[in-house]
């Protein structure tokens, strides 16, 4: 990857198949005008809304046509030629706008590969619903998901999912755009006492709900419908339209090319999208609802996918399937002229958010994000610091003095009286959020309500101590190493003893190596321990917080393990000094060995899947039972403690801790 100095634009290779359609292309020309150099390839002809669309660059534009094998989007390949020639180039970004499951992607990964071409590539996706895919897609959707150094989304439900399957960071939800230039707000406004006319734009499949909305206008005389598209359903849905009760009251456009859809929303009052959910499919987008919103038509639609975030306030949301409910809205949108000016103003304000300039906008972002631009103002402030407390006051105190004078916010976990007078005291900032989420959902709440975003952050618990001057010493040397994620001090407890703060990677294999007593002799420091842990402004912006479903270990693990796959380092700093007693806010050494043991498992089902946490327990297992049976007094019971909770499984056993123990606790996730 060439590294270019801020603020100059990336270099980008953008492969998406539809960007045939000429308006789809205005994401790039924008990109082009924020100084970014993007070469797009795209195929030569697709099917779009049911109609061949030849691809047709514009002067000047730099777009490339490709041959393509196959129609259907997740099983088409392109012809490989030219994206092996575009791998032999150097780019700072590789923009595959393809479903990580699909042939075309991996086609495109296994080429980059060959290449040996090492510019982190950026992915997407709109697939909202829980799909466990054949293999080989099953492999190729997770391996790209797991290298990958960016995803865009167009819708939040994608973004879960993809992360579920191993994409590593925090995905960007960015809609799908809309050319204000041409989707124009029309002067169209309802006449009282003529008919409401309804449109429709899009497939005709039964997915797509058009037999509800014909019942729905059946049902209303004053309801009259114009359908623009085409589709399987189609000589159905015409035939339907011929009864008596719609008869005359339904026109049909059959399909409508991009270029001429501004006009055809101008005829409408409002627009119906009654998508239905169905076990393959939810609506992913909804890009007519973005056009019609531009076009200054309210809209009506179903409660369908991603509908309800997208429409939100500037439209009427019904229950799917429901003619009764789709009629009123309409009829009402329709002829309550005040509501329709409200929805109207509403959409237009919605339809800014997704105009291509700020899309564009959003990619420069991500693009940024991926590359690893360094953020400005985490070099010129102190970092922040974070501490999640439970409880133990007198060891929070010692902490937040010494590092008296810097920003501290305070989590506190067990929403007592006494932490919060501790906070008032040491002058820091108190938040309670009601539950005890444990350690990363506690350092999470924090990130999302930072008093200074963009810095880094120092994540300190409430039972170490570190100076003013170590904390600035350890933000330097982050800062002066571009490729760190998180840096760490030397720790000793109150005796003085020291303690190892980095660590190899836990993997199946190391168990057993460990589980036979060799693990002393692997010294890779691949990550650092959370007790005392710096992050980087930048790297908190690709991987994100800490994942939830950990509740008290190995979340910085996880966290670190997730940063090196998008390209990031970590490293402790033996110069920099710090104090750690351990366990200081923790006397149940049975829940701490659950909880501890749960994260373990936790980390190896999602980073080695369910067999290679089978593999990790069985050595857990084995080397637990041999110490039992050789060591005495207070070691063999922590010995045969081990083999009991591994035994029953650490997460049931942390699921019981959970269901009986401190009622603030929150229900763990399945992970």
């Amino acid at each position: 990857m060439v590294k270019r100095p801020y603020p100059v634009g990336v270099k980008v290779l953008r492969v998406f198949h539809s960007a045939v359609v000429d308006a789809w292309r205005q994401r790039e020309r924008e990109l082009r005008r924020l100084g970014h150099e993007v070469h797009l390839l795209s195929a030569q002809r697709w099917n779009e809304g049911g109609s061949d669309v030849q691809l047709d660059p514009g002067p000047g534009e730099q777009v490339e046509g490709v041959r393509t094998l196959g129609r259907h989007p997740a099983l088409f390949l392109y012809d490989p030629r030219p994206i092996w020639r575009a791998m032999g180039e150097e780019w700072d970004v590789i923009d595959i706008h393809e479903e990580p499951f699909a042939l075309a992607t991996a086609e495109i990964l296994a080429i980059r590969k060959l290449r040996q071409n090492r510019a982190p590539y950026v992915i997407y996706s709109a697939q909202n619903l829980q799909k466990r895919y054949p293999i080989p897609f099953r492999w190729f959707e997770r391996w790209t998901l797991r290298h990958a150094a960016g995803l865009q989304v167009c819708n939040t439900e994608a973004g879960r999912i993809a992360q579920r399957k191993g994409f590593p960071g925090q995905p960007r939800v960015i809609p799908l755009g809309v050319d204000l230039d041409q989707f124009t707000v029309s002067t169209r406004r309802p006449a009282p006492e003529s008919p409401v006319q309804v449109g429709y734009v899009g497939r005709l499949a039964s997915h797509k709900g058009v037999g509800v909305l014909l019942e729905a206008v059946a049902s209303q005389p004053h309801l009259v419908l114009t359908v623009a598209g085409s589709g399987p359903q189609e000589v159905e849905m015409r035939q339907r339209a011929a009864e008596p009760d719609l008869a005359g009251r339904v026109t049909w456009l059959g399909s409508v090319s991009q270029e001429d859809l501004p006009a055809v929303y101008a005829r409408f009052d409002v627009l119906a999208v009654p998508s239905l959910t169905t076990p393959g499919w939810a609506e992913q987008f909804g890009r007519v609802v973005v056009e019609a919103m531009a076009s200054g038509v309210p809209v009506v639609a179903s409660e369908s996918g991603a509908l309800p975030h997208l429409v939100d306030k500037a439209g009427v949301l019904v229950p799917e399937a429901n003619p009764a409910a789709m009629a009123a809205a309409l009829v009402q949108v329709g002829s309550d002229q005040e509501l329709h000016s409200t929805l109207r103003t509403r959409g237009i304000d919605r339809a800014r958010e997704c105009a291509w300039p700020a899309v564009a906008d959003q990619f420069n972002q991500l693009y940024r994000i991926v590359t690893h631009e360094p953020v400005e103002s985490a070099t010129q402030t102190d970092p922040e610091v974070v501490v999640v407390a439970y409880g133990a006051p007198d060891l929070l105190a010692e902490a937040l003095g010494s590092v008296a004078g810097l920003t501290v916010t305070v989590v506190d976990n067990s929403s007592r009286a006494d932490v919060r007078e501790t906070c008032e005291a040491a002058g820091v900032r108190y938040l309670d959020p009601g539950h005890n989420g444990g350690f990363g959902t506690g350092v999470n709440y924090a990130l999302e309500r930072r008093l200074q975003p963009g810095s880094d952050v120092l994540l300190l618990n409430p039972d170490a101590r570190i100076s003013v001057e170590g904390a600035r010493a350890l933000h330097t040397i982050l800062r002066a190493a571009p490729a760190l994620a998180s840096v760490g001090p030397a720790q000793v407890d109150e005796d003085g003893k020291t303690a190892r703060v980095s660590w190899p990677w836990p993997t199946p294999l190391g168990s057993w190596i460990e589980a036979i007593g060799l693990g002393r002799l692997n010294k890779s420091e691949d990550y650092v321990i959370g007790s005392i842990l710096m992050l980087r402004a930048e790297a908190l912006a690709q991987v994100g917080g800490f994942d939830e479903d950990f509740f008290l270990y190995a979340e910085e693990t996880d966290w670190a393990r997730r940063a090196s796959l998008m390209g990031w380092r970590h490293a402790s700093v033996a110069a920099v000094p710090a104090i750690h007693v351990g366990a200081g806010t923790s006397i149940d050494s049975e829940r701490r060995s659950a909880h501890f043991h749960a994260g373990q498992e936790r980390y190896f089902r999602k980073h080695h899947g369910a067999a290679g946490w089978q593999v990790a327990r069985g050595a857990q297992f084995v080397g637990s039972l041999i110490r039992s049976a050789l060591l005495r007094d207070r070691r063999k019971a922590d010995a045969c403690a081990r083999v009991r909770l591994l035994r029953l499984g650490p997460r049931n056993v942390e699921d019981l801790l959970h269901s009986a123990g401190d009622p603030r606790l929150l229900p763990r996730r399945a992970s």
